[in-house]
């Protein structure tokens, strides 16, 4: 791993906290004095990742553009550190016709086919379509994997233990990734799995797992290394757990009065300061670096979102389009 590694870790870090805390403000600037989740240009739920961008990063890091990813409801910075296009995302998030589906998805429902990209509201909806991509690229003789990626109130689901099994036995090239951010909704980790580890649970399907510790993009990125070239030399399968944060609410509007102290912690935990302050102490980069890659951030941002909002909306008579009849 060589320095501009580095800095391309941390500028795409700083790329996707930018994009979700711009999306913030501007999910929220026409939904008051009064709350209303339905009202404004992105009416609906709005889930954030922020705290979780060396997850994404240091994963995504690893793959190749025919590579594939199954995202959760929570799916921003996955989707962003895959190659997905950040105008036709935001378009999409914004319910424009210029969008990935043409404003029919939304921000849980984001579909990008060029980039092998897919997300669902559905909780483990991920894991078996994972199990399925990597069965076709099995099929078809190519080096290609799949990722499935999900939080760890997913793991409880019927769906995560039926791919796991399904994939050990096939020895599928599959990386499944729990996101353990400590919260399923409002229901802390310790009250909903019997087990602090969660990676365990790969022992009772014989396929190798870790558990990572510390939300470090470093980290995250070596252990996503191996079991990603594991997959591609066809050893199957593997299990990996990566402690990260949640920062932001379950969903915008969640006030998290639920997590006391335990948010100003996960606050001070913050990713992104700690790498910037440990590349900046080590000469990898100076603050005018950083001053610039937060504002190249910014700026390609606010295009996306002037992109989204400046785009048509689709025609009523559209509701029949791309869709099963």
């Amino acid at each position: 791993m060589d320095n501009q590694m580095r800095v391309d870790f941390y500028k795409e870090m700083v790329r996707i906290r930018t994009y979700e805390s711009t999306l913030q403000a501007n999910y929220h600037a026409d939904k008051a004095p009064a709350w209303d989740i339905g009202a404004g240009l992105i009416p609906g739920e709005m889930h954030l990742a922020a705290g979780q961008e060396p997850v994404a990063v240091g994963l995504c890091a690893n793959l190749v553009q025919g590579d594939a990813i199954t995202g959760p409801h929570r799916p921003h910075h996955l989707a962003l550190a895959k190659g997905v296009d950040m105008k036709a995302m935001t378009a999409e998030i914004y319910g424009r016709d210029t969008g990935l589906s043409h404003g029919k998805g939304g921000h849980m429902h984001l579909f990008d086919p060029s980039q092998h990209f897919s997300c669902s509201g559905i909780i483990a909806q991920g894991y078996p379509v994972a199990v399925g991509q990597a069965f076709a690229f099995a099929r078809r003789g190519t080096d290609n994997v799949a990722v499935a990626v999900a939080g760890e109130g997913a793991a409880n689901q019927g769906a995560f233990h039926e791919a796991l099994n399904l994939a050990s036995m096939w020895k599928l090239p599959v990386i499944f990734i729990i996101e353990d951010n400590d919260w399923a909704i409002s229901v802390a980790r310790e009250l909903a799995t019997p087990i602090k580890d969660g990676s365990l649970r790969a022992m009772a399907y014989g396929m190798p797992a870790q558990r990572v510790e510390g939300n470090d993009v470093e980290t995250i990125y070596e252990a996503c290394k191996i079991a990603v070239e594991r997959a591609r030399a066809g050893g199957g399968p593997t299990l990996l757990e990566i402690h990260t944060t949640r920062l932001f609410g379950h969903f915008e509007g969640d006030a998290q009065a639920y997590r006391g102290d335990e948010l100003a912690e996960a606050t001070a935990k913050d990713p992104i300061p700690a790498y910037e302050s440990q590349l900046v102490k080590q000469g990898v980069l100076d603050e005018a670096q950083v001053e610039q890659i937060k504002a190249d951030a910014q700026a390609e941002v606010d295009a996306a979102i002037a992109y989204a909002k400046a785009s048509p909306e689709p025609k009523p008579s559209d509701a029949y389009l791309h869709v099963f009849a």
